[in-house]
């Protein structure tokens, strides 16, 4: 199993990401929460990974934190949740504020996540509610440093890619995006505008 990964970052395109470790560049998918914190390209990484292995596939998931990490993984435990929507909830709110969610019983909020309808939430709440202090412990998210091309494009197709319709996804972004954004800040001001 591969628990954690140190390399050069060598390419990053949410929800997508390749850490060069000795000339082996590892694939990674992540949520949100972990690009902010990323840094610019050809720069040192360090990220906790989760190694899933299915019938027809095998992921590897990297995380800035240890908290996003066990988040990922208590979040599987609930009946319903897959890795897909593991990565929305970590890319629609902190560790810390879906904590508070839960502990709060916000099945409201929490269905503003993209895949979690009211039966979900209220699964989330119920089953999640006991471990809700043991998840925390994540950073605050920050956004990384460097302006692509077109950060309204990938601010959209990072958001489709995490279960929104292509109209609200672009609807999102839009209303998200000022100019000088990078991408992972437009992603970002979008989700928390949607948990509002």
């Amino acid at each position: 199993m591969i628990g954690r990964l140190r390399g050069v970052l060598a390419h990053k395109s949410p929800p997508w990401l390749v850490v060069d470790v000795n000339g082996v560049g590892y694939e990674l998918e992540a949520p949100m929460s972990t690009f902010y914190e990323l840094p610019v390209l050809g720069k040192e990484v360090s990220l906790f990974t989760h190694y899933a292995q299915r019938d027809d596939s095998v992921s590897l998931y990297g995380f800035a934190s240890e908290a996003e990490r066990r988040l990922f993984r208590d979040v599987q435990r609930v009946s319903g949740i897959g890795a897909k929507i593991a990565l929305a909830i970590l890319s629609g709110a902190s560790v810390e504020e879906f904590a508070r969610l839960v502990q709060a019983g916000d099945v409201t909020a929490l269905t503003r996540i993209p895949g979690i309808g009211k039966k979900t939430a209220e699964r989330i709440v119920v089953e999640l509610r006991d471990r809700a202090e043991a998840i925390v412990g994540g950073g605050a998210a920050l956004p990384a440093a460097g302006v692509p091309a077109d950060p309204l494009s990938e601010a959209t197709v990072a958001l489709q890619q995490l279960g929104y319709k292509p109209a609200e996804a672009q609807r999102m972004a839009r209303a998200a995006h000022t100019d000088g954004d990078a991408a992972e800040t437009i992603i970002r001001k979008a989700l928390q505008s949607a948990l509002r």
